[in-house]
C-alpha cells in the first residue's frame, strides 16, 4: 500500500485537525523551523474524544479561576485545601462474612486507613437475604454478607463508630443498612447525631449503567427522599446519597459524558427532595459525589474542577440557595477499576498511582486506590497495603498536598476544565428537553451513549489506535501466578445458619406486625425510615423488609438501551 504524507506548518502553535485517515494510509509530517518531523499519531485527543492543541497557549483560555474556596469552587471548596487537612484514605473493602471483613477493617485502621467503606455482596445490594434461592452462589463473593442487625454488629464489633468516618456502597436496599448502621450504633451507646458517613444511595446511575435496580423508578425515589427526610432531622453529618459517576465510567462512558449525567441524575434528586418538601438548604449541603479517575491524566484533573464549576452554576440558577454550601461539590473518588489489567498485573501499581495523583490535583475530599490485582480477583492483604501505601506516599513525600491548585493557570488544565463544562452542559440541556433523568433513562438516552462510547473505546484498542501495555503493547510471555484473595466457600452455609436461629429465636409476632406496617406504609406518602429502623431493631432480616415494600411497588426491568 502507497502511504501519503500529510504536511502541517507548526512554525505556529496549532490544532491538529483529524483528517479521517487511518495510520496505514498516511503519515504525519509537520515542519519545525523548516525541517520535517514525523509525528507519532493521525490526531491528537484526550480519551473522551477533546481535541489536542500541540502547545498549548494563553488565549485558549476562556476564564481566569477564581480563588481557592471561592465562587464556583474550579480551584477546591476549601481555601487551604489539604495544607489544614488531607484528604481522607478510605480503601473500600468488604468480602466473605462480617467476621472476615471486620478482620480487613481493624487492619486497614491500624495502618492508618482514616475512613471505612464497606462493600456488600450482590444479594445484600439486591435485599436478598442469604438463604434466598436467588443468592445461591453469590453470597459473599463480591462483598461482604448482611442478612440481619447480628452481622452489621459483627462487621462493626470493637470499631468505635462516633471516632470514624463509613461510607456505604448500597443503592436498592441503603435505607435498610443505615437503619441497621444506625441501631447498631445506637446499642453502642452512641447518638446518631454524631455518626459521619456517606450512604451511596444513588439509584439512577443503577437504572442507566449498572443495574442492581429493583423498584420502578419512581418507588425508588421515595425511598431516597425519605432517607433524605430523616437524615435531615436525626444525622445532620451525614451525606445521604453519593451521586456516583464512577459506575458510570465504568460502563464505558467519556469523562464529559460521567459529568453531565451524573450532574443531571443529581438534579432529579434535588428536584424529588424539593417536591417533597424539603427545603434546598436543609439537605444540599450533605449531598456529595463520586467520580471515577481514569488514565488520561490532565483531563481527569480537568473533570474534576470543571464538574465543581458546573455544579455551581447549576444550582446557583435553578434554586438561588442561601447556604453557600449547598452549591458546593464534594466527592470521593476511586481510581479506575476498568483500566487494570490481569495481564503483567504489577503495571496496575503504576496506574492506580498516576490516576490517584490526578485525583488529587484534581481536589477530591476522599479516596480509595485500586489494589494490583483486582482484575484478578478479591485484592488479598499484600496488595491492598501496598494500595493504601500509594496515597501515604502521594500525601507525605511527593510534595503536591502542599500546594493549593498547583495546576491552576496551566493554559491545557484550563482549556480541557473549559472545554469539559461546556461540553456536559450541552448533554444535560438535552436531557433537559427529554424531561429530565429519569424520563431519558426510561426511553433508554444515556444507556445508549454510554454503549457508543464504550463500543469507540473497545474498537480503539482493537485496532491499535490506543495502547494498552501488556494488552496491545509490549506483550509478553507470561505465567500468570497472581491468585488474588482466596474466599471461604463455607459462607453461605454459615449465613443460612445464623438466619435459621435468627428466626427461631426472635418474637416473630412482632418481626409479623413490623413488616405489615411497612407494607401499609409502603401505598401512602409515610416516611418509610422509622418504620424499618424498629423492623430491623425487631430483628426483621433485609430482605423480609424488601419483600414488604415489593409486595406494594413492585419490580421493574430497564430498556437495555439497543
Amino acid at each position: 500500500m502507497r502511504r501519503r504524507l500529510l504536511l502541517i506548518d507548526c512554525s505556529k502553535p496549532v490544532f491538529l485537525a483529524t483528517v479521517g485517515r487511518t495510520l496505514e494510509e498516511a503519515d504525519v509530517l509537520v515542519t519545525v523551523r523548516g525541517e520535517l518531523v514525523r509525528l507519532r499519531k493521525d490526531s491528537f485527543e484526550t480519551l473522551g474524544g477533546i481535541p489536542i492543541p500541540s502547545v498549548p497557549i494563553p488565549e485558549l483560555v476562556v476564564n481566569e479561576p477564581s480563588q481557592p474556596g471561592t465562587p464556583p469552587y474550579t480551584r477546591g471548596i476549601h481555601e487551604t485545601m489539604y495544607r489544614s487537612r488531607l484528604w481522607t484514605m478510605r480503601q473500600y473493602a468488604g468480602f466473605s462474612s462480617a467476621e472476615e471483613t471486620n478482620s480487613r477493617f481493624q487492619t486497614l485502621l491500624n495502618r492508618g486507613q482514616s475512613g471505612l467503606s464497606v462493600a456488600f455482596d450482590l444479594p445484600t445490594q439486591l435485599g436478598l437475604d442469604s438463604d434466598d434461592p436467588m443468592s445461591l452462589g453469590e453470597v459473599g463473593k463480591v462483598g461482604v454478607a448482611i442478612d440481619s442487625i447480628e452481622d452489621m454488629r459483627i462487621l462493626f464489633r470493637d470499631i468505635s463508630m462516633d471516632e470514624i468516618s463509613t461510607s456505604m456502597t448500597i443503592n436498592s436496599s441503603a435505607i435498610i443498612l443505615l437503619a441497621l448502621y444506625i441501631a447498631v450504633a445506637e446499642e453502642k451507646g452512641i447518638d446518631p447525631e454524631k455518626l459521619r458517613g456517606t450512604v451511596q444511595n444513588d439509584i439512577l446511575k443503577e437504572y442507566i449503567a449498572r443495574g442492581t435496580h429493583v423498584f420502578p423508578p419512581e418507588q425508588s425515589m421515595r425511598l431516597i427522599t425519605d432517607l433524605m427526610s430523616y437524615c435531615a432531622e436525626n444525622l445532620p453529618l451525614w451525606n445521604t446519597i453519593s451521586i456516583s459517576g464512577y459506575h458510570i465510567r465504568e460502563a464505558g462512558s467519556t469523562a464529559i459524558e460521567e459529568v453531565a449525567f451524573t450532574l443531571s441524575n443529581a438534579l432529579s434528586y434535588v428536584d424529588a427532595a424539593i417536591e417533597k418538601g424539603l427545603d434546598i438548604d436543609t439537605f444540599a449541603p450533605r449531598l456529595s459525589f463520586f467520580f471515577g479517575c481514569h488514565n488520561d491524566f490532565f483531563e481527569e484533573v480537568a473533570k474534576f474542577r470543571a464538574a465543581r464549576k458546573l455544579w455551581h452554576q447549576l444550582v446557583v440558577e435553578r434554586y438561588s440557595p442561601v447556604n453557600p454550601k449547598s452549591a458546593m461539590l464534594r466527592f470521593h473518588t476511586q481510581t479506575a477499576g476498568v483500566t487494570l489489567t490481569a495481564q503483567q498485573p504489577l503495571n496496575n501499581v503504576a496506574r492506580v498511582a498516576y490516576q490517584a495523583m490526578s485525583a488529587v490535583l484534581g481536589g477530591t475530599q476522599s479516596l480509595h486506590t485500586n489494589s494490583y490485582d483486582e482484575a484478578i480477583g478479591l485484592p488479598t492483604d499484600e496488595s491492598v497495603t501496598i494500595a493504601l501505601r500509594t496515597q501515604q506516599i502521594l500525601a507525605e513525600e511527593t510534595g503536591i498536598a502542599d500546594v493549593v491548585d498547583p495546576m491552576a493557570g496551566s493554559y491545557y488544565v484550563e482549556k480541557l476544565t473549559s472545554d469539559i463544562e461546556q461540553q456536559a452542559l450541552k448533554l444535560i440541556e438535552e436531557i433537559d428537553s427529554a424531561g429530565g433523568a429519569l424520563a431519558a433513562l426510561r426511553a433508554g438516552y444515556q444507556q445508549r451513549k454510554i454503549h457508543e462510547s464504550a463500543w469507540k473505546q473497545t474498537k480503539d484498542v482493537e485496532s491499535g489506535a490506543r495502547n494498552v501495555v501488556g494488552v496491545n503493547h509490549a506483550v509478553m510471555d507470561e505465567n500468570l501466578q497472581e491468585m488474588g484473595q482466596i474466599l471461604d466457600s463455607s459462607i453461605a452455609v454459615s449465613q443460612t445458619e445464623r438466619l435459621q436461629n435468627l428466626r427461631k429465636s426472635r418474637d416473630n409476632s412482632m418481626v409479623e406486625a413490623c413488616l405489615e406496617s411497612i407494607r401499609i406504609a409502603s401505598s401512602s406518602d409515610e416516611n418509610l425510615f422509622p418504620l424499618i429502623l424498629e423492623a430491623v431493631k425487631a430483628n426483621c432480616t433485609v430482605g423480609e423488609v424488601m419483600n414488604a415494600m415489593k409486595a406494594e411497588f413492585g419490580t421493574w426491568m430497564a430498556p437495555s438501551g439497543f
